[in-house]
């Protein structure tokens, strides 16, 4: 037998995808298209994973989406801008993987448009998070979904994981107008089905949430993360050579003796099932895992949550441990997790753009500021510093901040539910009731209302972040969307969390093509990772929303092409 010949018999075999979020759905769409079967393994009863749970953006420098926009872009200020962000700890920062994604990126997203994939659209006045650094654009690097209908998906609309977390239906365009808070805060009055956006929702284990006042006028648009895995799951439908098992736990890998992955063994509904062909984890991060929260955040129950999909239990992480794969750790400080807090329902947990809305600020228990409060990247940083941590932290914040914004499922100008909120009638008295220096948390409070009222921050920045005013903000606040007073009684304040959006940033170390890699640095053979579980050396210590997303669609891309045959990019 030729060698030509095995490749082609081994080309018949059908590529094993454990994960049915975004990365898992494009790679086995990837696999089909180019004449390859694949099975989708999903241990939970919905497709879609964290990303459905997002906001879809998806980073990518240099795009044609861009381009055809007018936006000027280029890879080598991408490149620039990636850097610029990377360099606290360029350990972790793998050189190889970072200008394999810069430069494979922009061809991956056009090529998923091509296949009839996802139509792209620019998400407008949109600006790097990082505006201060060395190749920033104001926008057009971020990439979303032209809105879908949820009609095209047919029986699978019932097991679309839809996100509980953003307006699923209205657009970018018209949220940003508004603010993210408030366009929930109107879509929530619309829709009876909401419980609590800010919680891990009941609704969220029945395919999600329905719109019924949307399918009432005659429509089901899908926008946001749920839009963009939507688009991809309706492309992957038309495909006869892919296969999606839901409720399927991959427990083992199986290998040959000479090491090399050959399959995987789940439980399903019926019992053990093994499968035999090259594998491909995808099952993104750690979040419900708290061992593994604990050894890669340093962070106890007390001080972790998560809002991703509870099947995120580390599987990808120790089924490639498992065989010898190696894991990478990004330092916890440049993690993306957020301030959050316990469901107001449920046993889940939440969060949102309150925490960094005018009239609210973030303190330690000595009563202090000691961050940009309305920015995760240096609440992260600064609450996590292992020289310096400030945990416990709280949020603190005055009664116009309950009446203009509520609180997850509290709408504005509604009472918390008992015992979720400490309420007192003086700064000093919500201190003492929390663990806080209420001396100190007047002082602080008084600092910061002389300056919020003119909308400054000179201690911490609060309000230079293009990017956090327009996504978290509130716009219609002068003389600034995240700056006011803390002065109107009563007060207001809980204990904080920080929640995990299914980006973990530590995982799988790979190499730039999505090899799992072991402890030596070379390539487990069988075995590929793209996606979240992936840990996040392709950008080092830097993080910029739309990474997660924009490197699991261009790994997708170019595992899919590997085990499809066609030649690489």
């Amino acid at each position: 037998m030729t060698v030509d010949t095995k490749q082609e018999e081994a080309r018949t075999e059908p590529v094993i995808v454990v994960g049915a979020g975004l990365s898992g759905l494009a790679t086995a769409l990837g696999v089909a298209l180019h004449g390859r079967p694949a099975i989708v393994l999903e241990a939970s009863e919905l497709v879609g994973g964290a990303a459905a749970y997002s906001g879809g953006q998806v980073w990518c420098g240099a795009n044609h989406v861009a381009a055809r926009e007018g936006i000027n872009d280029d890879l080598s200020t991408t490149e620039r801008y990636v850097r610029a962000i990377a360099h606290e700890h360029p350990e972790v920062l793998d050189e190889q993987a970072l200008l394999r994604w810069l430069n494979t990126s922009p061809l991956a997203v056009k090529h998923w448009e091509d296949v009839g994939a996802i139509r792209w659209t620019v998400i407008p006045g949109l600006a790097d998070y990082h505006n201060e650094a060395d190749g920033a654009l104001d926008a057009g690097r971020y990439l979303t979904n032209e809105v879908i209908d949820g009609s095209v998906l047919g029986e699978w609309r019932e097991r679309l994981r839809v996100s509980p977390y953003f307006p699923i239906g209205t657009t970018y365009r018209d949220m940003l107008l508004k603010g993210r808070r408030a366009s929930y805060v109107e879509d929530s009055e619309e829709d009876t089905t909401i419980a609590d956006h800010a919680g891990v929702p009941a609704f969220g284990q029945a395919g999600g949430r329905e719109h019924h006042h949307r399918q009432a006028a005659g429509g089901d648009p899908l926008t946001f993360g749920t839009g963009v895995v939507a688009c991809f799951l309706a492309r992957l439908l038309k495909e006869d050579l892919v296969e999606i098992r839901l409720s399927h736990r991959v427990m083992e890998l199986l290998r040959d003796d000479g090491g090399r992955v050959v399959g995987a063994r789940a439980e399903g509904p019926q019992g053990p099932v093994e499968l035999r062909g090259p594998v491909v984890l995808a099952t993104s991060t750690y979040d419900w895992d708290p061992e593994l929260v604990r050894e890669f955040l340093g962070l106890d129950p007390e001080d972790f949550g998560s809002v991703a999909p509870e099947s995120l239990r580390g599987d990808g992480i120790r089924l490639a441990a498992s065989v010898g794969g190696a894991i990478a750790k990004i330092p916890a400080t440049s993690v993306p997790i957020l301030p959050g807090w316990k469901s107001q329902v449920g046993t889940g947990y939440g969060y949102g753009p309150e925490y960094a809305m005018p009239h609210s600020m973030i303190v330690d228990r000595t009563g202090r500021r000691y961050c940009n409060d309305s920015y995760w990247v240096d609440i992260v940083a600064k609450t996590l510093d292992p020289d310096d941590r400030h945990l416990p932290f709280f949020l603190i914040w005055d009664d116009r901040h309950r009446q203009k914004y509520g609180l997850a499922a509290t709408p504005p100008g509604g009472e918390y539910p008992e015992g979720w909120v400490v309420s007192k009638p003086t700064l000093r008295e919500l201190g003492e009731a929390l663990g806080i220096d209420g001396e100190q948390l007047e002082l602080t409070a008084a600092r910061f209302s002389e300056h919020a009222a003119r909308g400054e921050d000179p201690d911490f920045g609060r309000g230079t972040v293009t990017y956090v005013n327009r996504f978290a903000g509130d716009p219609q606040n002068q003389p600034s969307p995240v700056l006011g007073e803390i002065s109107r009684p009563p007060f207001h304040g809980l204990r904080l969390k920080f929640v995990g959006t299914g980006i973990g940033s530590s995982g799988v170390r790979i190499d730039g093509d999505g090899h799992v890699l072991d402890d030596a640095g070379a390539v487990i053979p069988g075995l590929y990772a793209v996606g979240s579980v992936a840990a996040l050396t392709t950008m080092g210590s830097g993080y910029n929303s739309g990474f997660a997303l924009g490197r699991g669609i261009t790994l997708a891309y170019l595992v899919s092409n590997e085990l499809g045959g066609a030649p690489t990019p």
